[in-house]
């Protein structure tokens, strides 16, 4: 009896520990059968986010092929950063700014209307002028971050298309 209360309670920590550390299992998405291959485009084919995206779809079984008049289009339209000040230090410099980087991108279906879908995402970013080296690393990170993050809604915005 003591034993099973042993591994009960190992268990249970375990478990605890691998939730409370950011540990996820790793997703996977039903993408609808008329998208498992689809055609990609981009106004640059060599951004990373073009990149993401490929890899994304790559990851998720989605073959990406030549256009055609039969195959799904997924046309990514733009991306921007944009920052704005969150609030200053008493001497007048910003000492924190919000990071909003949006994707625009739509969806063509043979046949259908096209979809069009944007994806916002929203980041704080504490500036301090005396580390100017190391602020500008950490929002490279940062974006890097906002734009992998894009690239998976645009998975799961795919994977939320109804089949009919």
């Amino acid at each position: 009896m003591l034993i099973k209360r042993l591994c009960f309670a190992l268990l249970t920590l375990t478990l605890l520990a691998t939730s409370g550390c950011g540990f996820k299992l790793q997703r996977s998405y039903s993408i609808p059968d008329e998208l498992k291959s689809l055609h990609l485009s981009s106004q640059d084919q060599y951004s990373e986010l073009t990149r993401l995206v490929r890899e994304r779809l790559r990851l998720n079984s989605i073959n990406v092929v030549p256009q055609t008049d039969t195959t799904p289009t997924l046309r990514i339209l733009g991306d921007s950063l944009d920052r704005s000040t969150l609030s200053l230090y008493p001497t007048g410099n910003v000492a924190e700014y919000e990071l909003n980087y949006q994707v625009s991108f739509v969806v063509q279906q043979p046949g259908r209307e096209a979809q069009s879908f944007n994806v916002d995402i929203h980041r704080d970013y504490l500036d301090d002028p005396r580390t100017a080296l190391a602020k500008s690393r950490e929002m490279e990170l940062l974006v890097k971050e906002m734009r992998i993050q894009a690239a998976d809604q645009i998975i799961q915005i795919l994977a939320s298309f109804e089949t009919n």
